[in-house]
């Protein structure tokens, strides 16, 4: 039996970061979690335990703090841009840094007052190898709801379906996603916005027949806007809302009271991308 070693990589995880830009009146304020993973040749630390190619994490951790300093914290993908090429191109063991962002958003009081927002988080992952770099933007935790225009009928019955069919529901979900850009000079905070913008309107304006169907709307919806966008991957869970059985009371329930659940719950994932020119 042969055994060898297969893929690796190393990094520091979660690195917190928050960086202050006092440079005017009204200060600016970044909050990041970012993580660093390295790939490359490093099958010597692993079959001898020669670290002659390994840069500590906690050195990868120092950098990010000493690049916030140097180049600032504005956009996440430019500062993750210019974490992953420093690691690409000042360690020769080093043939692809991955960075991963995610940005945690504080709403202005004053001007140096700030408050925590709510669960939604903006992302972006970050790749280099020494011939390429690929961005993905993305989000976390956007929590929409349609309180009608849903319905979910037609579906495939067994001997253990109890659901009952529906021409009118509470569609609810916590949107999570990630959008591949086709390029790497993007002007990423507009086009954050706009899709942004983009998956929550086709969420409004879809009649949704199935969160499927309402996914994929969403994703379509992001590709027509938004042409530096490559692909699209959406992880929606389905965060049901069931009505509430009042006849014990003696009480009617046209619709207007439900019992929001957090577990068990669908998932429903898909990714939305543009067709190769010539793709069948």
């Amino acid at each position: 039996m042969t055994i060898v070693l297969g893929a690796n990589q190393y990094g520091k995880a979660e690195t917190r970061l928050v960086r202050v830009d006092r440079g005017g009146p009204q200060h600016e304020l970044r909050d990041l979690t970012v993580t660093v993973a390295l790939a490359g040749d490093l099958a010597a630390t692993h079959l001898t335990g020669d670290n002659s190619q390994v840069l500590p994490t906690d050195s990868q951790k120092n950098t990010v703090y000493a690049f916030a300093r140097q180049h600032g914290v504005d956009q996440i993908e430019d500062f993750g841009l210019v974490l992953a090429q420093h690691f690409v191109s000042s360690q020769a063991a080093i043939d692809r840094a991955r960075v991963e962002l995610s940005e945690h958003t504080w709403h202005r009081l004053g001007p140096h007052s700030f408050q925590r927002a709510g669960s939604e988080t903006r992302t972006a992952t970050v790749t280099v190898t020494g011939s390429a770099a690929v961005v993905e933007s993305g989000l976390t935790g956007l929590v929409l709801l349609n309180s009608t225009d849903s319905e979910f009928t037609g579906y495939v019955r067994d001997r253990y379906t109890t659901l009952p069919q529906t021409r009118d529901r509470i569609l609810a979900t916590e949107v999570n996603a990630r959008w591949r850009h086709r390029g790497v000079d993007g002007e990423w905070a507009g086009s954050y916005a706009g899709v942004r913008a983009a998956l929550v309107a086709a969420f409004i304006e879809t009649y949704s027949l199935s969160l499927q169907q309402t996914l994929y709307a969403m994703g379509r919806r992001v590709l027509q806007d938004r042409p530096e966008i490559a692909e699209v991957h959406l992880a929606l869970p389905n965060k049901h809302h069931l009505p509430v059985d009042l006849t014990p009371f003696g009480l009617d329930n046209p619709g207007e009271v439900f019992v929001a659940t957090d577990r068990p719950y669908g998932l429903i994932e898909g990714t939305v991308t543009r067709a190769e020119p010539g793709a069948r």
